[in-house]
């Protein structure tokens, strides 16, 4: 086992000693396959793990090094609020092409949006793949041109058009983004990012490969030992992995991990197994369906919430976080999925106008008001025996509103009968308040081969 310690410069992370918004100046340190602590909060740091087959030290320290290159913001670094409460905005396929192209204007645009009203607010952005249409390195010049000016952290991890060129070189050497798979605990949850293309023979030949299953399960048994729910962040749907999808799903439903975050698609999805949230979100190029935009997730407490965003609505940006849904209930037993007597509320409010006011109520009785602690939303109402209808409304300093409306599921809820396979059999099917459209436009069902 190699332990070899390499010390990250200086760099900017936000740090809860503060307050949720202050900068302060961090050393870290990264020792490979072992955690380590910022040394002034305490929060627990994954290394830049490079699992590879038995290699000496200077082997190994290459990809690490080249990750150790990457902008601050671009590593697995980020370091949240301990509110309990997980949240990241995902920009879904770029599918890059050249600089004046629609779908790269769009991106900069949406850099542009989450800089002004997200920066502070959420834990950080995914770029799911297919980021650079051909992978090329005059197309990662420009989607590195675009994140320079990002002001949140970034995962970014490849899809099959990163690797057209054989391989991905292109991607880590003009994208300096850390070596996958890598690992990092956020807000109480392990947040693991994969690469599902380099094991495969190109194209949509997707899968993880021996090596990389194995330091999955590892990280996934270490966070259940350590009582932290996972989340994985892939290109593609498990079932879409040849050879090792089912050996994925496994590990899925043995570890219960809470949420499974991916691309690929080009449309907007989520699926429910009874114990993983599968979603998609919509591609920002090659779009076939409804207008361009970005998705917004939070776990809170094991509740999954998740709302897309167009790129031209207005903000605040209002999304419940806790209870559940009852289209996203994975464990009837536990707090928040379902409600009985008097439950908990919990909401977020985005934007670059602070809310000075928030309030929420079952189907159409009286209003009650919620109250801000750190930044989140909260309150407690009384359920009725029926489902309900739960809307939280949210009002900014410029009069500016926002809501959210899900519905509740109370006791007696049964959920519906599972396919559990790790696919899309599970989706939740169309759901327009959410721009789930249920259409299917995308390249790997409905729509273009692209």
């Amino acid at each position: 086992m190699i332990s070899t310690a390499i010390t990250v410069p200086f760099g900017v992370t936000r740090c809860p000693r503060d307050n949720p918004s202050a900068l302060v100046r961090c050393r870290l340190e990264f020792v490979l396959n072992k955690d380590t602590h910022c040394q002034f909060t305490g929060h627990s740091r994954t290394p830049l793990s490079v699992h590879a087959r038995e290699k000496s030290p200077f082997e190994v320290a290459r990809p690490l090094q080249r990750s150790l290159r990457a902008s601050y913001r671009n590593a697995s670094m980020t370091i949240s609020v301990s509110s309990g409460t997980l949240a990241w905005a995902h920009v879904g396929d770029l599918h890059v092409t050249a600089e004046h192209e629609p779908n790269y204007r769009d991106f900069q645009s949406i850099v542009e949006s989450m800089n002004t009203n997200l920066a502070g607010q959420v834990d950080f952005c995914v770029l799911p793949g297919d980021n650079a249409d051909d992978g090329s390195a005059e197309q990662y010049d420009l989607i590195r041109q675009a994140l320079e000016r990002c002001k949140i952290p970034v995962h970014v991890i490849p899809g099959d058009h990163d690797r057209k060129p054989g391989n991905l070189d292109a991607f880590y050497q003009r994208l300096q983004v850390p070596a996958l798979p890598n690992a990092t605990t956020v807000a109480g949850y392990r947040c693991l990012f994969l690469d599902v293309v380099s094991a495969g023979g190109g194209g949509p030949d997707f899968a993880l490969g021996h090596q990389q299953l194995r330091w999955l399960e590892s990280h996934l048994q270490s966070a259940s030992l350590r009582k932290l729910a996972s989340v994985v962040f892939m290109h593609a749907y498990p079932a879409d992995l040849k050879g090792d999808g089912n050996a994925l799903q496994r590990l899925l439903q043995q570890y219960r991990v809470a949420f499974v975050d991916m691309g690929h698609t080009h449309y907007n999805e989520l699926a429910n197994d009874g114990t993983t949230i599968f979603a998609t979100t919509r591609s920002t190029g090659q779009i076939e369906e409804g207008p361009v935009g970005f998705s917004l997730a939070s776990l809170s407490h094991g509740v999954v919430s998740w709302r897309f965003k167009p790129l031209q609505s207005r903000w605040p940006f209002t999304m419940i976080t806790s209870p559940a849904d009852h289209r996203l209930v994975t464990d009837i037993d536990r707090p928040g999925h379902v409600v009985a007597a008097q439950f908990s509320v919990t909401a977020r409010v985005f934007g670059a106008s602070p809310a000075h006011e928030c309030r929420c109520r079952i189907n159409e009785g009286p209003w009650t008001p919620l109250q801000l602690e750190g930044l989140e939303w909260k309150g407690s109402c009384v359920a009725p025996r029926q489902q309900f209808m739960l809307t939280v409304e949210a009002t900014d300093i410029a009069g500016a509103k926002g809501d959210d409306t899900i519905i509740v599921a109370t006791a007696g809820y049964r959920p519906p009968k599972r396919i559990v396979d790790g696919s899309d059999a599970d989706a939740v099917g169309a759901w327009p308040e959410r721009h789930l459209l249920g259409t299917r436009l995308g390249p790997n069902r409905n729509g273009r081969q692209w």
